[in-house]
C-alpha cells in the first residue's frame, strides 16, 4: 500500500515491512530515525547494511530478521541505498514465514511500475512511502513550523521567506540545519529578516554553495572551482554536494521541460536563465544519471571523494561552457 506521513506514524508498528524512497535523502533518512525511535529499537537490536552487501551477508541478515531478540524488545533490519536490482532478495526476506523483525528498505528515486515499489504498494501488510523535495508550499510551511517551535518566532518578512525558499528544499536535512542556525541567530527576538539570513551565510555556505551549482550549470568554470574550494575548506561532504547537485538539475529539469521558473534569489537569476538556455532535456538525463553513478562511486571505490567530486565539477562546468559556445555559434 501506499503510505503518507500519517500513515507511518500511525501505522509503522502495524507492518511487517516499509520502503521509504525518493529524491530528498534527507527526508529518506529522517523517516528511518523515526521508525528506529516509534519502535524503540535498542542498538544491540538494530541490523543495517547496505544493497552492495546483500550478497555477502545474506546469511547473517535472515538470521538476524527471523531470530528472536535476545535481548528483548523489538527488532529491525535496515537496508540503505536499495534499487529494482535487489528486489528479489527483498522480496524473499519480507515473505519469510520466520520473520522476528520489522524491516525498512531505504532508497533514492525509483520508477513507477519497478519492481520494489510494486512488491511495497501492492501488499497489505507492506508500503510504500515517498519522499519528494519540497515544493513552494510545502517548503514555506516547513520554514514557518521550524522556526516557530525552535525560537517562537512570529513573522518572517516577504524577502526573508523568498530567500529562505529559493535556496532550500531540495535535501530535507539540509534545510532542517540551515533553519536551526537561523534559529541560533535571531536568538528571541521574535522575527526573522533578510539581513539575519543573508549574516548566517558564513555559517551555512549558502553563498558558496550557489556559486557553486549556478556556475557549474552556466559554465564558469573558475567560479565554478574557486566556489568547490570554499566548501571544502568548509568541511562540506561530498555527499552532500553531489545530493545539491541533483536536486539542482531536477529543478533546471523541471524548468527546460515543463517550462516551470522556479522562485529565484535575484542574484541567480541570470545564471540559472542561462543554464536554461544551454542544457537541453536529454543532456539533462544524462547529468542525473551520472549524478546517481557518482553518489554510488563516492561509496564503493575507496578512492577519496573530494578527489571525484572535484574531478566531475570540472568536467561538467567544462561541458557546460562549450555547450553554452555551441549554441551561441
Amino acid at each position: 500500500m501506499k503510505w503518507r506521513d500519517a500513515d507511518f506514524k500511525n501505522g509503522i508498528n502495524k507492518i511487517r515491512a516499509v520502503l521509504i524512497y525518493g529524491p530528498d535523502a534527507g527526508q529518506v533518512d529522517e523517516y528511518c530515525d523515526l521508525a528506529i525511535q516509534k519502535l524503540n529499537i535498542e542498538k544491540d537490536n538494530l541490523f543495517a547494511l547496505d544493497s552492495d552487501e546483500l550478497r555477502e551477508k545474506q546469511d547473517a541478515l535472515f538470521a538476524e530478521a527471523c531470530s528472536p531478540s535476545m535481548f528483548g524488545g523489538n527488532k529491525m533490519v535496515m537496508i540503505s541505498n536499495a534499487g529494482d536490482a535487489c528486489a528479489k532478495a527483498v522480496s524473499e526476506l519480507v515473505s519469510h514465514s520466520g520473520l522476528c523483525a520489522t524491516v525498512i528498505i531505504a532508497a533514492g528515486d525509483l520508477r513507477a511500475g519497478g519492481s520494489l515499489r510494486t512488491l511495497f504498494e501492492g501488499a497489505d501488510d507492506m508500503a510504500a512511502l515517498a519522499c519528494y523535495t519540497d515544493d513552494a508550499k510545502t517548503l514555506a510551511a516547513l520554514i514557518r513550523s521550524e522556526l516557530s517551535a525552535s525560537a517562537g518566532i512570529d513573522q518572517i518578512t516577504p524577502d526573508a521567506m523568498d530567500y529562505l525558499t529559493s535556496h532550500l528544499g531540495s535535501d530535507r536535512g539540509v534545510t532542517r540545519s540551515f533553519l536551526a542556525k537561523i534559529a541560533l541567530y535571531v536568538d528571541d527576538k521574535r522575527i526573522v529578516e533578510l539581513s539575519d539570513v543573508e549574516k548566517c551565510l558564513p555559517d551555512t555556505g549558502a553563498a558558496d554553495m550557489d556559486e557553486f551549482l549556478y556556475s557549474l550549470t552556466a559554465g564558469h568554470i573558475q567560479q565554478t572551482m574557486t566556489a568547490l574550494d570554499r566548501l571544502m575548506y568548509d568541511n562540506k561532504e561530498a555527499n552532500m554536494l553531489v545530493r545539491m547537485l541533483d536536486g539542482h538539475f531536477k529543478k533546471l529539469q523541471n524548468a527546460v521541460v515543463n517550462g516551470q521558473l522556479p522562485r529565484l534569489f535575484w542574484k541567480v537569476e541570470d545564471k540559472f536563465k542561462q543554464a536554461m538556455r544551454i542544457w537541453s532535456e536529454s543532456e539533462i538525463t544524462n547529468v542525473l544519471i551520472r549524478l546517481n553513478e557518482l553518489e554510488k562511486q563516492l561509496r564503493t571505490t575507496g578512492m577519496p571523494n573530494e578527489i571525484l567530486l572535484r574531478d566531475f565539477a570540472l568536467k561538467l562546468s567544462l561541458r557546460a561552457a562549450r555547450l553554452a559556445i555551441k549554441r551561441r555559434n
